[in-house]
């Protein structure tokens, strides 16, 4: 596959991507569960919750529940599901301690450093991303990446979140970029790639998930291939 050339934007999703979701999510875990003496084992809640939050997420993309629900639902559903019973104000406790507490640790993937230092002399980067707000710019200041991403576009500035089209025009609009020079890196096909790709930007998924690319599709396993292709 060749190089991508006219290239001016890149914008990355951030967590899976860069930032390393799935650990640093497991420490603030740790951390809470130890502050508010749950003692339900962390490795068996962690097996229940993962594919009950990324439901949720999945359901807070596509406009059927509200943040508020989403943070309290996937706990609720977690420890119900491990039959742990956990009254409403310690779940909003929880709730509320793990998104004061997410940001604490700051783990980036492998090659993250690098590949910014490479393309921030040539590039003007971005991120787009449909966590929140508050938590997100926490995680670029203390992760110490913040300095090399000229905007950074959010679900909730754009009141819409990816694969939506508008999170994508008004990422592009902030940026001062047009479609045909820029590019969009992530972890998620259906909201980074095919939302991405709908407007017609080029893409590059970041699979390590290790799920089945499609045919056609630029992936890479590893952050530092990405330089490979532009």
């Amino acid at each position: 596959m060749n190089k991508i050339t006219n290239l001016k934007h890149i914008f990355f999703d951030l967590d899976h991507t860069l930032w390393d979701f799935d650990k640093n999510s497991e420490l603030a875990f740790k951390h809470i569960f130890k502050k508010n003496k749950i003692t339900v084992p962390l490795d068996t809640f962690l097996e229940v919750y993962k594919p009950i939050n990324f439901r949720y997420w999945k359901y807070y993309r596509e406009a059927k529940i509200t943040k508020e629900k989403l943070r309290y639902g996937r706990l609720s559903n977690s420890f119900s599901s491990l039959g742990y019973s956990v009254d409403d104000r310690m779940i909003n406790r929880l709730a509320d301690d793990y998104i004061t507490h997410l940001p604490d640790n700051n783990h980036l993937f492998e090659g993250t450093l690098d590949l910014l230092h490479a393309l921030a002399p040539l590039y003007s980067l971005h991120i787009i991303t449909n966590g929140f707000e508050e938590v997100q710019a926490l995680k670029l200041e203390r992760s110490q990446i913040g300095h090399f991403f000229k905007t950074m576009t959010t679900s909730e500035a754009a009141d819409a979140k990816k694969p939506d089209p508008r999170i994508f025009q008004l990422a592009l609009s902030r940026a001062g970029a047009e479609v045909t020079d820029s590019i969009m890196i992530g972890d998620t096909y259906e909201a980074d790639i095919l939302g991405a790709r709908a407007l017609g930007m080029q893409t590059i998924l970041f699979n390590y998930h290790n799920e089945e690319p499609q045919q056609g599709d630029r992936v890479v396993m590893r952050l530092l291939e990405i330089l490979e292709h532009i």
